[in-house]
């Protein structure tokens, strides 16, 4: 059932050349967890930011809570070697990373992670800790990735379902619900072992789940369909069919979708099907191959989505445009992006979140009691 977030009449608004739109984060009678446990009437102070960067067929989202810590979920394509990335971060005065998240291995998600790490460390100030579901690739990039968390001496961790990220504003929450915890079986599936975070701030709530396909969003409908429910999702798998399916995208039950994926998508992102569902279910959809970055603001209250460019956000009218842009249904094959530097890996053992790099100087991170990270 949707939670009756009420779209405000503001569709049109220009804003630096770009589109904002704007909604309430309402809560229904069931979902009191997203207050604050102490003081349930309560409203958080300032705003937490939810920054989308256009980074073509790849993905990048930075978070920004209300006290300015950061929380950098992927960091696109290897081609881009975090180029874009970084101009966005020193465009928007991000000189720390807290918290940067691989939701997985591919290399459209961890393509700048290298980068990112050597630029905030040698000329920023440094990244607070790295996060990793702990499913190797057998690639250079995640080999450089790897050897850049080992030559600045970041913490690198291990996520789980059931750890929260410490983040040291206490009314943002992180919490991790895929991959499975330790002792499940996580398969051998990259993609389905995606890092899925729930943030919550005051009565919003945001869903991010990676390349996670049928078999992990089946699971966490089973296991987790109570902390699903989001008023903003990012769409699994650049839009691709392998996710977003049906009983999943019930449980979500989104207001607004944000799809991370080239214009001119090679696999026909997001698919036809995908844009179908979404029309059906009147979810408010924008795509970053359309509307450019796209930046979700909430003071847990209400929220704004603000974009590049303006472009139609009606489900619907996105596919219509996308089948006239390319002459023909572009329903292509997802599968299986290969990183055209690929070598044998021989990636170490990650550490599980609770645990400490044995090799690292700086203070322990003991997820998910501890906060805030030492700076």
């Amino acid at each position: 059932m949707r939670r009756g977030l009420a779209v405000l009449s503001v569709a049109g608004l220009l804003l630096i050349a770009g589109c904002t739109t704007g909604f309430d984060a309402g809560i229904g009678p069931d979902d009191d967890d997203r207050r604050n446990p102490d003081d349930p009437g309560s409203t958080p102070d300032g705003e937490l930011e939810i920054h989308h960067i256009d980074v073509g067929q790849a993905d990048a989202t930075l978070l920004t809570t209300p006290d300015g810590e950061t929380v950098l979920i992927d960091t696109g394509d290897w081609r881009d070697d975090g180029e874009s990335v970084i101009a966005a971060l020193e465009d928007r005065g991000v000189d720390r990373i807290d918290h940067l998240i691989a939701t997985h291995a591919h290399a459209d998600h961890i393509g700048g992670h290298t980068a990112v790490i050597e630029h905030f460390e040698e000329r920023g100030d440094g990244v607070g800790a790295a996060y990793d579901p702990g499913v190797a690739h057998t690639s250079a990039t995640y080999e450089r990735y790897l050897d850049a968390i080992e030559a600045h001496d970041v913490a690198l961790f291990e996520v789980a379902d059931g750890d929260e990220l410490p983040i040291a504003d206490e009314a943002v929450t992180a919490a991790v619900l895929n991959p499975p915890a330790e002792g499940a079986d996580r398969g051998g599936d990259i993609d389905d072992a995606s890092v899925a975070l729930r943030i919550t701030f005051g009565e919003f709530a945001y869903l991010t789940t990676g390349d996670a396909g049928r078999d992990a969003e089946q699971r966490l409908v089973r296991d987790r369909e109570d902390d699903l429910a989001a008023d903003v999702y990012q769409a699994g798998h650049h839009g691709s069919s392998t996710s977003s399916h049906d009983r999943f995208l019930a449980a979500v039950d989104p207001e607004i979708a944000i799809v991370s994926s080239a214009a001119d998508s090679r696999y026909g992102h997001p698919h036809d099907e995908v844009l179908e569902s979404f029309a059906d279910r009147g979810v408010e959809t924008y795509w970053t191959g359309v509307h450019g970055d796209i930046v979700v603001a909430t003071d847990g209250e209400t929220a704004s989505v603000t974009t590049d460019r303006d472009a139609p956000t009606d489900a619907r009218a996105l596919l219509e445009a996308k089948r006239d842009e390319s002459g023909r249904d572009r329903i292509g094959s997802s599968g299986d992006r290969v990183d055209p530097i690929a070598a044998p890996s021989t990636a170490p053992a990650i550490p599980t979140i609770g645990a400490a790099d044995p090799s690292a100087g700086r203070p322990t991170i003991d997820i998910p009691g501890a906060r805030p990270l030492t700076p």
